[in-house]
């Protein structure tokens, strides 16, 4: 039995029918080496073999009275793989749009919380252009309180395999667990008195750590010359800041890796930088094309993981965050990058006073659940500034093939939950000499979200030009 921090709880007070706060993805596979046509109760038993690798398979939440304490999780009593397995045919033609769409559909629903938050739709029927006959796609869903980024992909790990071999070799003794029973609330309410006896003691090495990073940061700020961030709340508004709807859209863009590396390596920058300024181009492009586009540069909130080695094969959040502008009111690309690189040089920097996980963690779980309701039920986000436009998140993958139950992925798209005032999210993906930048948006808010794909693409040769006019001759 573990509970939830402050952190992972918010993901679920902030959830609505609206804003489900699921992390997904879009795994296209081609079949084994045999051709076989894909078998659903093979898979079925593929997955049931992999559960005891991850807790996330297995844990459902217990939520306290009155959120009087923050949810725990548990060794389900009940499991059953059935609630959480899915097959299904994706609509003629069976194209990259139909799945994405299909996709769309499925990231909009919440999912029961009585049972392990996750669940995996087997999508059959794929025809696209290149995609080998046979292939199939896997639609996944997580809750954003058991897992982020690291988490997810570590989640992802006991499905994938380097290996083309159909089963990999694993530890037999260890495929099986122990349930456990789900306690009372009077046992949650008493267990969560004992813990709380300790927080003056935890909000006191909270103090002396913030007073000690601020102290650090502030001295490498001055000795680097380096200018603050942007600030909460002063980005300007968009189309897209808004209040977000039930109706998700789904999208993404294929990039080869090289052509960022390249680009890259020219402007002495990051991969990360350059593809913050692809999505820049094509967020001013865009907006321009709307007659939305802002004076004041856009800004984004960028997840930076601080899960570290201990933290591996644990559930929930371990993350901070940057703040970085894009320097959208900027009209040419390499300036626009070399603005990019800037802010987010200073965003590290500011980043590492303080994490989100640490703050929530001191805040009492009533008020945190109340807040949350609150600002979303409210809509209050019609009446003020918003705190970021949009979130973009990368998340590395690996540089080789990998492979589950034979069937190697060919291309992974994701997605992650969004909230009111920020309907807008981006997920950068790298894997096997390739990037993928997925959009998630609303229907209401972004219908044409086809135009801001093409947009990205269009982005990506722009920025590619103008870093190639004042590239040396000898990199040429």
């Amino acid at each position: 039995m573990q509970q939830l921090s402050g952190l992972d709880a918010t993901f679920l007070y902030i959830e609505s029918n609206r804003a489900p706060m699921h992390v997904g993805g879009v795994y296209i596979f081609e079949p084994s080496k045999d051709n076989e046509r894909f078998n659903y109760y093979q898979f079925r038993d593929f997955i049931e073999s992999r559960l005891h690798i991850s807790r996330v398979f297995r844990q459902r939440l217990v939520e306290a009275p009155l959120d009087m304490s923050h949810p725990y999780w548990i060794e389900d009593p009940d499991f059953d793989l059935e609630y959480h397995l899915h097959h299904v045919a994706i609509p003629q033609p069976g194209g990259s749009q139909e799945l994405l769409d299909l996709a769309a559909r499925i990231f909009s629903r919440t999912m029961d919380r009585k049972r392990p938050l996750w669940e995996i739709t087997i999508a059959e029927g794929l025809n696209i252009e290149g995609i080998p006959p046979n292939s199939f796609a896997l639609i996944t869903k997580v809750h954003h309180a058991a897992i982020d980024g690291g988490s997810g992909a570590e989640m992802m790990g006991a499905l994938l395999n380097p290996s083309p071999a159909k089963r990999p070799k694993d530890n037999e003794e260890h495929h099986y667990w122990e349930s456990e029973r789900i306690p009372t609330g009077i046992e949650i309410i008493a267990r969560n008195y004992i813990k709380s006896v300790g927080t003056p003691v935890k909000l006191a090495k909270f103090l002396y750590e913030a007073v000690g990073n601020t102290i650090d940061v502030a001295k490498e700020a001055i000795t680097k010359w380096i200018e603050p961030p942007p600030m909460p709340f002063t980005a300007p508004t968009t189309l897209f800041n808004a209040p977000v709807t039930a109706h998700r859209i789904f999208g993404g863009a294929n990039i080869p890796l090289e052509r960022i590396k390249k680009m890259k390596n020219i402007a002495k920058t990051t991969v990360n930088n350059v593809v913050l300024a692809v999505c820049a181009g094509a967020l001013r492009r865009y907006l321009k094309d709307k007659n939305n586009l802002p004076k004041k540069p856009l800004v984004a909130m960028a997840p930076i993981s601080v899960r570290s080695e201990e933290d591996k094969g644990t559930m929930g959040n371990k993350v901070s965050a940057m703040l970085v502008s894009l320097a959208t009111n900027e009209e040419d690309p390499f300036k626009r990058l070399m603005l990019i690189h800037e802010s987010a040089t200073s965003s590290k920097v500011y980043s590492k006073a303080i994490g989100a996980d640490k703050i929530m963690d001191l805040v009492p779980s009533e008020l945190a659940a109340l807040a949350a309701r609150l600002y979303t039920k409210s809509k209050v986000v019609e009446y003020i500034r918003p705190i970021y436009n949009l979130v973009i998140t990368n998340v590395p993958g690996p540089p080789i093939p990998l492979y589950m139950g034979g069937a190697k992925l060919l291309n992974h798209y994701g997605t992650a939950p969004l909230i009111d005032g920020a309907g807008l999210l981006m997920v950068v993906f790298s894997y096997a000499g390739a990037i993928t930048i997925s959009a998630t948006s609303c229907r209401e808010l972004m219908p044409d979200l086809d135009k801001f794909i093409e947009n990205i693409y269009e982005s990506l040769d722009e920025l590619e030009q103008a870093i190639q006019v004042i590239a040396p001759a000898s990199q040429k």
